[in-house]
């Protein structure tokens, strides 16, 4: 096997490969740092690479750089930890490394994690691999980026207000958003809004590395194809709605029952900009030596009160309880929705965090980050040229029964993983 097509290869088939000995494990590193010395100069995917990586399974990992990663810098991509570096790793990056896995690099990211799009003063903006110029989305942009440019085999991000699955619709790639604390994380969250999660090219590949990362194992399942999903597409652009609609209609087809329902994130919205203020100003950095816009923030986030907060935070959850997980407890087994209410942007057109068109394109995210649902985004089909995804919303810890789904749908004509032109050599 040459090099070239090791690139491709996804986690499983390559472990398989080296199983049955037909592979070399390094040649998978081997072509994957070939990749990203061919076209990360032009994506600014990596913000660190380890060229000594070693992997012991033929899988290459990439990880944001909002996680920790022994002897690799630990950012966040903000000028207060510059020069910090990470003295242990995070809980799932180890398993991923017990598993004989490379943990090849870390990934760029927005300061902070704030922003649907990767910029920072640090190191600069990620690239679409899908056409330059353009954002890969945020705030695991680069992680998205690696693994849709076949720079690694797959990543790890991180999400609360949408930070995998955007991405994840923007590059054309699988993002699994597991329930919050299925993954280990160093970080005390006490909203329990945070997920960590994989990003790969395939969905098998999202399920092995939930699966190591969250030491589980698929059990047995009698799988039925009469289940109900709700559908809605309310307030999307076009080309989104009609990616999500494709994919209403193909698993009707199938067998599924499809309900329509209303969304109206708004509430959700609006608190999730209280909290996330809140977040800016709390964060345990040197305030004054972040960007202007997460300096405002922090600001804003100062001037709140207590209660300010608390109502806020309640205000969310209460509405993501209705539209969200109040339905998928009752009479829904999953959702389908668009995953973006916008398509891929230019990079100077990615709208400031928090703001009006911000929480256009967060729309359908937002909801399921409140409700503490697992969510993963399906790569389906382009839109001038640009990917868009949909997004498929599970039960509480039922992520194996979206996995189940989600690869059927990706199998379906029209779904699932493209090579970008621009980085297919």
């Amino acid at each position: 096997m040459i090099e070239s097509s090791a690139r491709w290869l996804t986690a499983v088939e390559s472990q398989r490969l080296v199983a049955k000995g037909e592979l070399d494990p390094q040649e998978v590193v081997r072509a994957h740092l070939d990749a990203i010395d061919r076209y990360d100069g032009q994506i600014h995917a990596f913000i660190h690479v380890d060229r000594e990586a070693k992997t012991a399974a033929g899988a290459t990992v990439a990880v944001k750089d909002s996680q920790p990663v022994k002897g690799m810098p630990y950012t966040y991509a903000t000028r207060s930890w510059r020069e910090r570096v990470a003295d242990e790793d995070a809980v799932g990056v180890a398993r991923a490394r017990s598993a004989g896995a490379a943990i090849l690099g870390k990934t760029n990211l927005p300061e902070l994690a704030a922003s649907i799009g990767t910029n920072n003063e640090l190191f600069g903006p990620t690239h679409n691999p899908w056409r330059h110029g353009y954002t890969p989305g945020g705030s695991s942009g680069g992680s998205g980026a690696a693994v849709a440019a076949g720079m690694c085999s797959v990543a790890v991000g991180g999400d609360t207000g949408g930070s995998i699955r955007i991405p994840a619709s923007c590059c054309g790639v699988v993002g699994l958003r597991p329930t919050p604390d299925r993954i280990p994380c160093e970080e005390v969250d006490v909203t329990v809004l945070q997920s960590r999660g994989p990003m790969a090219r395939t969905v098998d590949d999202a399920r092995w590395l939930f699966s190591v990362m969250t030491e589980t194992r698929e059990g047995l399942v009698r799988y039925r194809r009469d289940r109900r999903i709700g559908f809605t597409a309310d307030g999307a652009h076009p080309a989104c709605a009609a990616a999500a609609r494709r994919a209403a209609d193909a698993l009707e087809a199938a067998g599924y029952r499809m309900e329509e329902m209303t969304w109206d994130p708004d509430p959700v919205t609006e608190g999730y900009g209280t909290v996330r203020r809140a977040s800016m100003a709390s964060f345990p950095a040197d305030l004054s030596t972040f960007g202007a816009g997460i300096q405002k923030l922090a600001a804003e986030g100062r001037d709140l009160k207590a209660m300010d907060y608390f109502h806020a935070f309640e205000k969310a959850t209460e509405a993501a309880n209705r539209a969200v997980g109040l339905p998928l407890q009752t009479r829904l087994d999953f959702i389908l929705t668009p995953t973006l209410g916008l398509p891929p942007m230019r990079i100077e057109d990615v709208p400031a965090f928090l703001g009006e068109d911000w929480a256009r394109y967060v729309r359908f995210v937002l909801p399921v980050t409140f409700a503490r649902v697992p969510a993963i985004s399906i790569p389906a089909g382009v839109h001038e040229g640009l990917p868009i995804g949909v997004q498929l919303v599970g039960r509480f810890a039922e992520e194996y029964d979206l996995l189940q789904l989600a690869k059927e749908l990706e199998g379906m004509p029209g779904f699932g993983f493209r090579r970008p032109p621009a980085v297919d050599g």
